[in-house]
């Protein structure tokens, strides 16, 4: 029995689900409101957990693929005082490959392969029907009727409301993203002290994160306990006055950890949100979610690579029960929730601790989770 399956959302969940269905031969059909896979930025790299986003990649054959493209010397990680004194160099062994980074856009790139995606396909909303299945509202009026519907369409998730009232609460935490490039050759000071990998440093109640990715481009991010200010999105005019509001955040920090915001080229402001640790729904035939539209959590590294986990796991539970969909479903999320809990409790927790009253708490947390 051929069944109309929809994804909503390219992102490396929805993606990862699609590959796994299309490559054992279910017809899967992939909405996206972005206008094509480069309509946006694709944001910094991913470290891919080798039980989780590489399981992921392995179950969809692309794992050999991935090692080509990723870098495991980006699994580096450095810490400072803000004194500019280095605490912490962890550097991985030639062999290890337990987390290896890699681009969102080359991760990107590997899983949309052949797949059809439906570019320009905003979601305005789902209905669950009565006798099973969804309908899809789309941005252009148009609806569209699935056996099922799955989001993995984020934060935001136009699907979410489907199944849940919960909506994403404000952590507390914002960040001010910028970026460098060609790090090594116009910055080559800056190059060398955030190194391979990544690069922090922990004061009270902030902290400043630089992330190495390809090509020597570095993603910087100010992370900060403060009020939600719902007007602070700069824009192109206003980027210095963000720059002059920082590094006075920043304040008495070693000059050359503060480069990294004297020479970032935009800022962009990103207020981290949260779903409820426990967030779960009642079954509801016909709909499903994966990924942050299921259980967003602070971005400690656990996001994406559940994403892609749950995408692959669906997806097999999918392609072995073709004509009972709505079992593979709802085992999928008895499946995805209490591991989706401990993973929030884990990424929660650690968000306090790293942008918290003690920097020390940082280190230890670090301490706890890296190789000895």
């Amino acid at each position: 029995m051929r069944h109309r399956i929809a994804v909503v959302g390219a992102g490396p969940g929805g993606l990862t689900l699609a590959r796994i269905l299309h490559r054992h031969g279910l017809s899967v059909t992939v909405l996206e409101r972005d206008a094509g896979p480069d309509a946006r930025p694709p944001g910094g790299s991913l470290d891919l957990h080798e039980g989780m986003g590489q399981r992921a990649l392995e179950k969809a054959g692309l794992l050999a693929e991935f090692g080509a493209l990723s870098r495991p010397e980006g699994q580096a990680m450095r810490i400072l005082d803000p004194d500019g004194t280095v605490l912490r160099d962890w550097r991985p062994r030639p062999d290890d490959r337990a987390n290896p980074e890699i681009d969102r856009g080359h991760l990107r790139d590997l899983l949309l392969g052949s797949l059809d995606v439906r570019w320009g396909s905003g979601v305005t909303g789902v209905t669950a029907e009565a006798g099973g299945g969804a309908r899809v509202r789309l941005a252009d009026g148009r609806q569209e009727r699935y056996d099922l519907v799955v989001g993995a369409d984020g934060a935001w998730s136009r699907v979410r409301p489907a199944l849940s009232p919960a909506t994403p609460q404000y952590t507390g935490v914002t960040a001010v993203e910028t970026s460098l490039d060609e790090v090594d050759s116009r910055h080559p000071g800056l190059a060398r002290l955030i190194g391979d990998g990544s690069f922090a440093v922990y004061g009270v109640r902030r902290s400043l994160v630089a992330q190495r990715g390809s090509g020597g481009h570095v993603k910087v991010y100010a992370q900060f306990r403060a009020p939600l200010d719902r007007g602070a999105e700069p824009g192109p005019a206003d980027a210095e006055t963000v720059r002059t509001r920082l590094l006075e955040r920043y304040e008495g920090w070693a000059p050359p950890v503060l480069d990294l915001l004297r020479h970032g080229t935009a800022f962009v402001h990103r207020p981290l949100y949260a779903l409820p640790v426990d967030h779960a729904w009642p079954h509801v035939p016909g709909v499903t979610l994966l990924g942050d539209a299921a259980h967003l959590m602070p971005p400690l590294g656990a996001g994406a690579n559940l994403a892609m986990l749950e995408g692959a796991e669906l997806g097999e539970a999918l392609a072995a029960a073709p004509a009972g969909l709505d079992e593979a479903v709802r085992a999928h999320e008895q499946r995805m929730w209490p591991r989706a809990r401990r993973w929030a409790e884990l990424t929660t927790t650690g968000l306090n601790r790293l942008v918290g009253p003690d920097p020390a708490e940082a280190i230890a947390l670090f301490d706890e989770v890296q190789p000895e």
